[in-house]
């Protein structure tokens, strides 16, 4: 795909968008079942049930996906693409590349062994190495505007407004 078959692909969505902001806002979901064996949850991906588990530094088998890990490739899937279609909206070639998320953690927040460790992910780091022969400012211009479209990563950054709630069924 080209910078005009991307553009043509996306001017009607964007129009329609334009036309009808209310159209733009869409609620995705993710679904999951307690209803497994051992510190287990079953997600729905879509394409197949993933068992996410505990972390092997928290206690688990390390057979089970981590969610940790799952945030991680969530970020790097989505940096992809969005870099991808970025790199073809700007006409930047790419020969090849690579994307890799790694964030740090401090176990003793999550199993609760220090009150003042935090729970979470202290750092996380986002890179890409690409094969191109774009000059630099063209490819400053693909970081900058990767970064500003790539929804998880904004998500992540910018923390969204966020509520929990347990009901009884």
């Amino acid at each position: 795909m080209d910078s005009t078959q991307l553009r043509a692909m996306q001017a009607p969505i964007k129009d329609r968008y334009r036309a009808d902001p209310k159209a733009a806002f869409i609620t995705l979901k993710a679904n999951g079942s307690l209803e497994s064996d051992g510190l287990s949850c079953k997600v729905e991906t879509g394409r197949a049930i993933a068992t996410a588990g505990l972390h092997p530094a928290t206690g688990g088998s390390g057979l089970e996906l981590c969610s940790g890990d799952m945030l991680l490739e969530a970020l790097v899937a989505c940096a992809g693409v969005t870099l991808k279609s970025v790199a073809t909206a700007i006409d930047v070639p790419l020969a090849s590349g690579h994307v890799s998320a790694e964030g740090d953690l401090d176990f003793r927040g999550t199993l609760g062994v220090d009150k003042e460790a935090p729970v979470g992910f202290a750092e996380i780091r986002l890179r890409f190495d690409v094969a191109t022969d774009a000059p630099q400012e063209k490819l400053d211009q693909l970081l900058k505007l990767t970064e500003r479209y790539c929804v998880v990563y904004q998500t992540i950054k910018n923390g969204p407004k966020v509520s929990v709630s347990l009901q009884r069924v």
